[in-house]
């Protein structure tokens, strides 16, 4: 019986960890050195504090919030449920962007929501994209939840009309941003912000939107679980901090998710992730350059990822990348992010990619067979 469904991701499977692994997004130069010296001289033999009270109070100050504002959670998938729960039950809709992770969507199925997709690109205006679907909302209710990647996943992008969507929104609506890669833009403007991107995001949104952080993937240790809410001070959201508590599970972090956040906060923690983006720069671009070199498609992509297009039949795709898959080296398909015929590929080391070139060079080109 097949549990996870539709709902794919990156990372090891049934045949284990591939040895050249594209498929996921972590910071290919950690782990972070400080952090996994963090998590293994832990002693996990005692419980968290169950409110988090250090923890969220040390969030707060970096964040300049209150710490009634910090919400902890397990992971970013738990804060998706849970907050898509919390959001009951004056929610009418659901909105995610056209590509995008499956969470959004299966919390939204999970409680039996109508999910509608909204995209940066189309060029009506973003209040009409949302109108024109509008009919498909629950009656009696008035207020959508939409999600919004900061950036893209899995095209690595920045979505162009957030100013337009956050004046579209109304006071009733939550926005949340999802800015688990926004430590691994790779663009110039990333060199010299506030953390997490805070001082690129359009004023309108800044104040009034909910901002989830998952920040396992930027410290290369994706299997640390942990996660947080930063909520936006609106009158209207003034009583979502009391619904995530009730539907909170008891002790949401363990030790080491709870250690992992302690220590992302710290000046050595974030000079290393300064360095590492500057590591990764240099990587991504020898991956895409040897990728065009090889007739592949890109997307335009800041982040530490991309989306690209092999030269191969739609039809072929799925047993083509079982074959990579089966010389340790695992792609990415975003088919189940709605782009049938791209795949996802997060940079990797040096000696990855040249795992991949020298599969991808011994195998015939479909196209040209």
């Amino acid at each position: 019986m097949e549990i996870c469904g539709a709902y794919n991701h990156g990372g090891p499977d049934a045949d284990g960890v591939p040895l050249h692994d594209f498929s996921t997004n972590a910071n290919a130069a950690g782990p972070c050195p400080a952090v996994l010296h963090r998590l293994q001289q832990l002693v996990p033999d005692t419980y968290p504090d169950p409110a988090y009270a250090s923890l969220r109070a040390q969030l707060a100050r970096w964040h300049d919030v209150t710490p009634a504002r910090i919400v902890m959670g397990a992971s970013a998938s738990e804060l998706i449920m849970r907050l898509t729960a919390a959001s009951l039950p004056d929610l009418a809709s659901v909105w995610v962007p056209r590509h995008a992770y499956g969470d959004y969507r299966r919390a939204a199925d999970a409680w039996g929501l109508m999910a509608e997709a909204w995209e940066a690109e189309d060029r009506r205006h973003v209040s009409q994209v949302f109108a024109a679907g509008s009919s498909s909302s629950t009656p009696g209710r008035r207020s959508r939840l939409v999600w919004i990647t900061w950036p893209a996943s899995p095209q690595g992008d920045m979505p162009p009309a957030l100013a337009r969507l956050a004046e579209a929104l109304t006071p009733e609506d939550v926005a949340v941003l999802d800015m688990a890669y926004a430590p691994l833009r790779l663009d110039a403007e990333a060199c010299s912000r506030a953390p997490e991107g805070e001082n690129a995001l359009p004023e309108a949104l800044a104040v009034r939107a909910c901002r989830l952080f998952s920040p396992n993937k930027a410290l290369g240790l994706t299997g640390v679980r942990g996660a947080y809410l930063v909520l936006p001070d609106t009158p209207a959201l003034a009583d979502l901090p009391a619904r995530l508590a009730r539907l909170a599970p008891s002790w949401p972090l363990g030790a080491h998710g709870q250690a992992m956040l302690e220590a992302w906060m710290e000046p050595g923690v974030q000079q290393w992730l300064a360095e590492s983006r500057k590591t990764l720069q240099g990587w991504k671009a020898t991956l895409e350059a040897g990728l065009l070199q090889r007739g592949w498609q890109l997307m335009p992509s800041m982040a530490s990822f991309c989306c690209a297009r092999p030269p191969v039949p739609l039809p072929e795709l799925p047993g083509w990348l079982a074959g990579l898959r089966t010389q340790g080296i695992k792609l990415r398909d975003a088919g189940s992010f709605g782009l049938p015929g791209w795949v996802r590929l997060g940079v990797r080391t040096p000696a990855s990619q040249q795992a991949l070139w020298q599969a991808l060079d011994s195998t015939t080109n479909p196209r040209t067979s």
